[in-house]
């Protein structure tokens, strides 16, 4: 348990992981902000009333400024607009980059030593922008997009085999997007490559369905996005670094040189820790592989040079 944690924030995905790390009792103080009235203390107020029946001290409190998030360990960011039926996640990229680069701003004042996990989108570039706004090292400034691109592929690899979820080892790299790459190379079940379990047609249809996860989603919800899962995949990346868990997790990180990239942010096997970023893991990929995260590079950063800071 560390002292404080602070989501910014506090729409569907923004209050469901501030409930999630409460009742995982990851922080003494749970900080839910948000610019509008009322809203982050009222949410705040309900899911403190639920803490006697789930059993959880974590105490939360909402607020419309940044005064009680002072000294924060962790800062979720979930600030931004919400991706509608017929928008990209790049579509968001000028109005969300505004609100994170003041969000950042804000942290840099109040919590200069907090690790920032970002999930508002277009992720991989809103990470690059609360990195660039706030100065912190890059073992302090993660995006959250592989955990839930892993996720998605991995329930809908248990839904085609019939098999237990907890049985599928996956990995999703690349950036959060329609270019993502699911690993196909490192996809077993309890250790049996997927290779052997289904067809190469079953396989492409589901990295293909991985790949439109957030999309499909939007599509039956007409007036929002997903918010159990991305708010799942940032929590346990919070959990790892609070537990000091050296999880292996694919998240969006700065590459220096790694996979021979460099200066931009991207999914790639990190080990997390109580530092934040542990270390980059680097694994071979086979021809194909590397050529799609190329591609995926690529895709981030056109968005990424359009920001304007």
């Amino acid at each position: 348990m560390v002292n404080k944690i602070t989501v910014v924030g506090a729409g569907n995905v923004g209050a469901t992981a501030a409930q999630r790390i409460a009742e995982k009792e990851l922080a003494r103080t749970v900080v839910l902000v948000d610019i509008q009235e009322g809203i982050p203390q009222g949410k705040a107020l309900d899911q403190w009333q639920s803490a006697p029946i789930e059993g959880f001290d974590s105490r939360v409190i909402g607020t419309n400024g940044y005064d009680e998030t002072k000294d924060s360990d962790i800062i979720v960011i979930t600030a931004g607009i919400a991706r509608k039926p017929g928008m990209s996640r790049d579509d968001l990229l000028n109005t969300n980059a505004g609100i994170v680069k003041q969000v950042s701003e804000q942290i840099k004042s109040t919590s200069p030593n907090a690790i920032l996990i970002v999930v508002s989108n277009p992720l991989d570039v809103m990470s690059y922008v609360a990195m660039k706004v706030t100065g912190f090292p890059r073992e302090r400034v993660l995006g959250m997009a592989g955990v839930l691109d892993t996720a998605r592929y991995r329930a809908f690899l248990a839904e085609a085999l019939d098999v237990s979820v907890r049985d599928i080892q996956a990995m999703v790299l690349g950036g959060h997007g329609d270019t993502m790459v699911p690993l196909i190379s490192y996809t077993s079940v309890s250790g049996i490559p997927i290779t052997q379990l289904l067809s190469k047609e079953k396989l492409d249809a589901i990295v293909d369905r991985t790949r439109t996860g957030g999309a499909e989603i939007v599509k039956f919800l007409k007036t929002g996005s997903a918010y159990y899962a991305p708010s799942a995949a940032a929590v346990q990346m919070c959990e790892a670094i609070v537990h000091d868990q050296r999880r292996i997790l694919p998240c969006a990180a700065w590459l220096t040189g790694e996979y021979g990239m460099n200066g931009l942010f991207l999914g790639v096997p990190c080990k997390l820790g109580r530092r934040g970023l542990e270390q980059i893991i680097e694994v071979e990929l086979t021809n194909g592989e590397r050529e799609a995260l190329t591609k995926s590079a690529d895709a981030v950063r056109e968005p990424m040079a359009a920001v304007k800071l």
